[in-house]
């Protein structure tokens, strides 16, 4: 089958609660490799929804992160948030070195290290929430605080710098064409932030993370300057932001599927899968991230996609995949366990995946047990979501128990 003609307006806007969006279902069925054009950047990308398509596009070295570089590619976002010396733009092996490095912060022994810290901050947020007593905002007392407290304690970043760090970080994830200055302003800043702050960990390295980093080796290999200073600036902005809106979404999901709930609190020892189910389950952002350049004609699921060509993947579509989940739109937390692309995949699976999850874990189980009659303070249809950002997560969620 050649290149199909038709291409899709693909704003990517939807925002309406954690509904999955209607035009990514729509492509899925209609055109699960699909030409589209985005809000920003220049051209027409294709757009690959099913699960093994995802999955061939992620691990095949014929599509590159590197080649976007320098390219105005089509995105949501009005200025790229990603950098050039990040990570997530290079390939194996480069990108290969980069992680074996930065793998060594995320050792299982290092995260189980973090968990007592971790568990610490969730306690004394929750007896704020207590003391505060019902109906009680969760995202205040617990969402926005626990995932920035914990990664800033874990990068040793200074409790005075931590809301404006936030700010900056935010204001790169807004898709209105208006902050597209902002946004530029906020990466600048940042970048700024993170570049004296790691020179000065490489020259008096601690105990935290960024040190652990700087003083890092394989080999003779070490992380150059540019590359510590931005590996440090994605740890703070995908250390918080996932679990943040992700901690709210994972609290309004269980409380709005009451069996599944029920189910949960009756075997809590089943959390970890029942964490899988929901992370596969939740629609977390809008969307796609970062495309793929292919670097010669390559045919995908039957279709061909020419050398050169823009290449994004659906994550969420790969989620709903009936093929790979049967019933794949029902939340089941005693689906079999079967890997989901939430995290990412392949080369660029994301390496703070077992932090995140030890966070996610600690923060809903001592929740679900500290308030056994935990519930929505206000009817679901009340609950306010944002819809300003490439993520989807509610502005409050009233709580009462």
């Amino acid at each position: 089958m050649e290149n199909p003609g038709t291409v899709w307006t693909c704003p990517f806007d939807f925002a309406e609660g954690l509904e999955f969006d209607p035009l990514l279902r729509q492509l899925m069925t209609e055109a699960p490799i699909a030409r589209i054009r985005m809000s920003y950047g220049q051209g027409e990308a294709w757009l690959v929804t099913r699960y093994e398509d995802v999955r061939t596009v992620t691990t095949d070295r014929r599509f590159s992160r590197a080649a976007v570089a320098g390219r105005d590619f089509p995105r949501m976002t009005p200025a790229p948030i990603v950098q050039d010396e990040s990570i997530n733009l290079l390939d194996p092996p480069q990108s290969s070195r980069l992680r074996r490095l930065v793998s060594q912060a995320f050792t299982a022994p290092r995260v189980a290290r973090m968990k007592p810290a971790t568990q610490r901050i969730v306690d004394e947020l929750l007896d704020g929430m207590a003391e505060h007593g019902p109906p009680a905002d969760l995202v205040e007392h617990l969402s926005t605080r626990l995932p920035l407290t914990t990664i800033c304690e874990v990068l040793d970043i200074p409790a005075a710098d931590r809301t404006e760090l936030r700010a900056r970080a935010m204001a790169m994830m807004n898709t209105g064409a208006a902050t597209r200055e902002s946004a530029v302003r906020a990466k600048a800043e940042l970048r700024a932030y993170f570049a004296d702050l790691t020179r000065r960990r490489r020259e008096h390295p601690g105990d935290d993370l960024i040190s652990v980093l700087a003083t890092a080796r394989d080999g003779d290999e070490v992380l150059g300057a540019d590359e510590l200073t931005v590996m440090a600036m994605v740890l703070l902005m995908t250390g918080h932001d996932t679990s943040t809106y992700q901690l709210s979404n994972l609290t309004y999901t269980l409380l709005t599927h009451p069996e599944q709930l029920a189910k949960l609190r009756a075997r809590p020892e089943q959390l970890p899968q029942a964490m899988e189910e929901l992370l596969r389950y939740i629609p977390f952002r809008k969307g796609v991230g970062i495309p793929r350049i292919a670097t010669e004609d390559v045919e995908v699921g039957g279709v061909t996609i020419r050398k050169d060509d823009t290449v994004h993947v659906s994550y969420l579509a790969a989620n709903r995949d009936a093929t790979r989940f049967p019933d794949p739109d029902r939340l089941d937390l005693d689906r079999p366990p079967s890997p989901h692309m939430t995290f990412g995949w392949g080369a660029h699976h994301c390496i703070g995946a077992p932090l995140a999850l030890m966070e996610l874990q600690l923060a809903i189980g001592t929740l679900l047990s500290r308030f056994p009659r935990l519930a929505l303070a206000v009817p679901a249809a009340e609950v306010r979501w944002n819809d300003e950002s490439i993520w989807r997560y509610p502005y409050e969620l009233p709580v009462t128990w």
